[in-house]
């Protein structure tokens, strides 16, 4: 396949799935083992955490009207109620730490999965079906928490344990991890939805930087990123795939946070299951 008509397809993979709650590592390697990319090259492991972090870029800029309210606000809230504890900045972060810390911890065991397809089918499938249960059991009024700026501090660290899980197996998807935990824990879909992403900004930073900075080290084997040579040509798509996943991302946010306000997750659910089951009968025949 052409080397720019791969970096088009990456980028749109990355920007369509990165925040809706499908898996985008689950595409990202489905797509590149039906494209022959081979997985264990240097650059296109770079490729990858490049284009990730060009979606992420685009949630600060999308919430930068929220974050600078937040900050305004700090740390009393805008109702005065809030303190430097329970403060939505404060819990975001505290909702970060709780994933961060166990998923260092078992970043050996998460290394050992993140290529299995057996292990994304099943996890793809099996969230499906979680997805649908909390969505039609736990998105009826009353619910406690209807503001972003009335998160506890109970909510944010259930949802930072439950985001451990996405880190773990891949193909259980940060985002739908974190939106289901929120709903659970009583808050409406919009609220779940828009911490859910507050929360993968640092979370997603941290994560891609730390893949690139165990790439780029010293010893890090033949294939780390920073034994890779790179030209003018592989610049030119580290860029190309960067941007477009931005671009594509941005309006995925904006169109996901219309739709869940009026229908809500279970058109990603049955997709969540299909998928999986595909999957799953993929790495079968592959015997992976």
């Amino acid at each position: 396949m052409n080397d720019y008509l791969l970096t088009v397809l990456l980028g749109i993979i990355e920007g369509l799935t990165e925040f809706l709650p499908v898996s985008s590592t689950a595409h990202l390697r489905i797509f590149e083992a039906l494209a022959g990319v081979n997985l264990a090259d240097g650059y296109w492991k770079m490729f990858t955490i490049v284009i990730q972090l060009g979606a992420i870029l685009c949630l600060p800029i999308y919430f930068r009207q929220t974050l600078l309210q937040f900050i305004s606000h700090f740390p009393d809230g805008p109702r005065r109620d809030r303190t430097v504890v329970n403060h939505p900045l404060t819990l975001v972060l505290i909702a970060f730490v709780t994933t961060a810390g166990p998923a260092f911890l078992l970043s050996k065991l998460i290394g050992k999965h993140l290529e299995s397809l057996t292990i994304m089918g099943t996890s793809l499938l099996v969230g499906g079906v979680a997805m649908w249960a909390v969505d039609q059991f736990f998105s009826t009024p009353p619910f406690r928490t209807e503001r972003i700026d009335e998160t506890s501090l109970f909510q944010a660290v259930w949802i930072g344990a439950c985001q451990i899980l996405s880190a773990v197996f891949p193909g259980t998807s940060r985002s739908m991890a974190t939106i289901a935990a929120g709903q659970i824990a009583g808050m409406s879909r919009p609220v779940a939805l828009e911490f859910s992403f507050l929360v993968s900004i640092p979370t997603m930073v941290a994560a891609t930087g730390y893949d690139l900075l165990k790439s780029l080290r010293p010893g890090h084997g033949a294939n780390a990123v920073g034994a890779t040579h790179i030209d003018a040509h592989g610049w030119v798509l580290l860029a190309l795939g960067g941007a477009i996943s931005f671009f594509v991302a941005y309006a995925v946010v904006a169109w996901f946070m219309h739709w869940v306000r009026k229908r809500g997750f279970a058109m990603f659910a049955v997709y969540r299951i299909v998928a999986g089951i595909l999957v799953l009968a993929f790495a079968s025949r592959l015997g992976s």
